[in-house]
């Protein structure tokens, strides 16, 4: 695969985010009060298949939530759930392997702050 394409199968799928530093500027809601959302996120979201689950994961602190859930509403970022108050650590997705060989489940790190996720192509 190379870097710019992520190539999918055709079955629904379930979409895990972070939220600071991958859908909005690290830390912007504290170092200027408000966050500020990255280029190209909304749109690549947006292009999500709506049978597709997107969740939000967040390091955040329960004081933040309205602030927050106002800013994706004001938006119009779509998810399906947002949890709060997640470890600072990594995150690790374990899931099993179709007997198709099908990987079920996909690791992308982006650099902080820089929303450049590879274009999606469903093939299998």
């Amino acid at each position: 695969m190379e870097r710019n394409e992520l190539i999918l199968s055709t079955l629904s799928k379930t979409w895990i985010f972070d939220l600071d530093g991958t859908i909005v500027e690290h830390n912007g809601y504290k170092s200027r009060g408000e966050d500020l959302l990255l280029d190209g996120v909304k749109e690549y979201l947006d292009n999500i298949p709506l049978e597709d689950k997107i969740i939000i994961l967040t390091s955040r602190q329960e004081a933040y939530r309205a602030q927050t859930l106002e800013f994706l509403e004001k938006n119009k970022i779509r998810y399906d759930e947002i949890l709060f108050q997640m470890p600072m650590g990594e995150r690790i997705v374990v899931n099993d392997r179709k007997p198709s060989g099908l990987d079920m489940a996909i690791a992308i790190n982006l650099d902080r702050d820089h929303f450049e996720l590879p274009s999606i192509i469903r093939e299998r």
